[in-house]
């Protein structure tokens, strides 16, 4: 038996934040070298952070990258590490991994196959590397291999698949594995998805079982750059088994998922498999040879272990609450932000943004401990006398319930309620007289007064717009991080109130849909989470239907009544907008899904989205930057474009309306 201790390092880093993307990166390599490993792979350019975005393109950085390797290699003495950094050769800027063997740079891979759709630019700033090319690059003043490289380090053979790479049909796992690989490593930036770590557990076991190769997998942890979250995954398979998975979500710098591997149990399977066609000529030329010598592994593997909540029934309920809290607190302290403000009115969106606010502290504390978690937070003064999880939400956290003559004593009994429950500072402001005002000056101004029958969307929209300088008075007040609520639905269909509910600097929910949102509610006020359990104080909220409570109590506002049944409205936007149907195929698919409804009563709602839709994507340009949770975002910076100005499907709402008619 040829045994190696292998690990997956997952790390949170931040773009261009040297010295602290160094510190984890040694705390990594000492932890690892504490644990006996021989090689460890580290994420996807770890170096300089993954989120630099067009600074990548800054020789500054490309410089600092490299003096920063220079600075780290002394700490990969007894190691075999994978580290990530740009590289600039031939005029083009290369995104490689950098093999680093016993404190000396053994090469630098390519990586082949960029990511270029959804939430990520790389060929922007990156060049794919190409198949079988090797070229020689010069690092201080020694050459070594750059390019399409595979190493035989210390008789191991060491490939990469960068990320994207293993996620192509022609993946280079299938060459490296001609040429003898024994171990494939996959630094990884692959954001966050509902669903998305079951994709990658079945690339790394079928890689591993097609390739007959053992493989190690370390993705990025926590929330980068702002917009995409990064889950920590780590697995490590050999011969289509996992060996090892680490846990997701983690609020640490840094974690090691290890296992010990048999090299020639490996090389066993391989002989065996009817279908290896081993390249033979030019093959010892192929690897790139660096002594190594491994130091003896024990055969012993301790169990795997996942958190309970990985086999969860209720995984995507879990996920969404762990990976917006982990998301949430990077936020705020890699902004150096004084707390969070919620405009706290009692219904559905700004009670989940509050909830996920004391989540936070919760999932961090029972994660890396309160003593650890404060540490993190040390910059922030007010923290200083919490002794208690409550304590830290109360200094965190502040609420603010904001009403005019429409707010009703429900919800302000279930903002008081919740606030209570989760240990926030709750304020209530009463901003009715100010409302009056603006009617007043502007009723003096136009020479008449306003009227609901004539003028409903603005006296609603003042309402909403009145609340906003109360909050950002209070997020300047307190150095806070003031948090929009809008979600996804309201978004597609412009439901918001610009420079009112949308104000804020961060909009944690807008990623995820109403009719989601609404039953994550209702599953976090009976069940919970795992480990946390319900929250009952939810249940003033979700006893309510979702309502704006902008106009008159006797008009008995509700969002629905305003719009259309919030699933149906969901289901009519992922068919028009991530699947692209137009309007009639819209009405074709959903007619059969909603039969309680009239085809006339479809087509007033199908229509109504679209107008909706095509009328208000200068709102969703304007919102505040939301995380990303899955295929179905609407932010148009990172995931889903749509012209500012169009013609409306008005050809196509034609066509549907004259189908419909028949």
């Amino acid at each position: 038996m040829k045994l190696i201790k292998v690990a997956a390092g997952v790390l949170n880093q931040t773009p261009l934040a040297w010295d602290s993307n160094k510190a984890h990166i040694v705390a990594a390599l000492e932890a690892a070298r504490a644990a006996g490993v021989s090689i460890l792979c580290l994420p996807e350019l770890c170096i300089t952070g993954y989120g630099c975005e067009d600074v990548f393109h800054a020789l500054g950085v490309q410089h600092t990258a490299l003096a920063v390797l220079e600075e780290i290699l002394p700490h990969t003495q007894g190691l075999v590490v994978s580290l990530g950094l740009p590289l600039m050769f031939g005029g083009g800027l290369f995104n490689t991994a950098c093999l680093a063997v016993d404190g000396q740079v053994a090469g630098f891979v390519g990586k082949q196959n960029l990511a270029g759709e959804g939430i990520h630019y790389e060929p922007r700033w990156f060049k794919p590397w190409p198949n079988d090319v090797r070229v020689e690059y010069t690092f201080r003043g020694r050459k070594v291999p750059l390019g399409d490289a595979m190493f035989d380090v210390g008789g191991v053979r060491i490939g990469f698949e960068i990320c994207e790479d293993a996620w192509v049909a022609r993946r280079p796992g299938g060459e490296l594995a001609l040429h003898g690989a024994d171990l494939i490593l996959n630094p990884s930036a692959s954001h966050f998805a509902f669903g998305k770590h079951e994709v990658r557990k079945r690339f790394v076991l079928e890689g591993s079982r097609a390739f007959n190769v053992s493989y190690v997998y370390a993705n990025l942890l926590g929330n980068e750059a702002g917009r995409a979250i990064y889950d920590g995954d780590a697995m490590i398979a050999s011969a289509g088994k996992l060996v090892a998975n680490g846990p997701r979500f983690s609020f640490a710098d840094y974690h090691l998922t290890t296992a010990v591997l048999d090299i020639d149990a490996t090389r066993t399977s391989r002989a065996r498999a009817g279908s290896f066609k081993p390249e033979l000529t030019g093959q010892d030329s192929a690897a790139v040879s660096v002594p190594y010598v491994y130091p003896a592994a024990t055969s012993q593997q301790p169990a795997m272990v996942q958190p309970a909540w990985e086999n969860s029934p209720h995984l995507k309920e879990e996920e969404f609450a762990r990976s917006v809290a982990l998301a949430l607190f990077d936020y705020l302290r890699k902004s150096r932000s004084g707390g969070f403000i919620v405009s706290l009115s009692g219904g559905a969106d700004s009670s989940a943004v509050a909830l996920l606010c004391a989540l936070l502290v919760k999932l961090g504390c029972d994660d890396i401990g309160r003593e650890k978690f404060l540490a993190k937070l040390a910059y922030l003064p007010q923290l200083a006398q919490a002794t208690t999880e409550q304590a830290i939400v109360h200094a965190l956290l502040t609420t603010a319930y904001q009403s005019t003559r429409n707010s009703g004593p429900v919800t302000r009994h279930a903002a008081r309620t919740l606030a209570e429950a989760l240990g926030a500072d709750h304020l209530e402001l009463d901003l009715d007289a100010i409302v009056e005002q603006y009617q007043e000056i502007v009723s003096t101004a136009i020479g008449r007064p306003l009227a609901w029958e004539r003028d409903d969307i603005a006296l609603q929209n003042i309402q909403a717009r009145v609340r906003s300088p109360s909050v950002w008075m209070l997020a300047n007040l307190r150095g806070a991080l003031l948090l929009s609520t809008s979600n996804r639905s309201e978004a597609a269909v412009g439901y918001a109130t610009m420079d009112g509910d949308t104000s804020g600097g961060l909009c944690p929910i807008a990623g995820i849909d109403k009719a989601f949102l609404r039953h994550w509610l209702r599953w976090m006020e009976t069940t919970g989470l795992l480990g946390i359990g319900p929250i009952a104080a939810l249940a003033p909220v979700n006893a309510q239907q979702p309502t704006a409570e902008l106009r008159p109590a006797s008009a008995q506002q509700t969002d629905e009544t305003d719009l259309m049944p919030y699933d149906l409205l969901d289901a009519i936007e992922r068919l028009a907008i991530r699947d692209k149907l137009v309007p009639l195929e819209v009405l074709q698919s959903v007619a059969p899904r909603f039969p309680q409804y009239s085809r006339e009563q479809l087509v007033t709602w199908v229509e109504r989205f679209f107008r909706l839709w095509s009328r208000n994507q200068w709102k969703r340009e304007r919102y505040a930057p939301s995380f990303h949770l899955d295929d179905e975002n609407l932010d148009p910076k990172t995931w889903c474009r749509f012209p500012i100005l169009s013609g409306g499907y008005e050809r196509e709402l034609a066509e549907m309306r004259a189908w419909a008619s028949k």
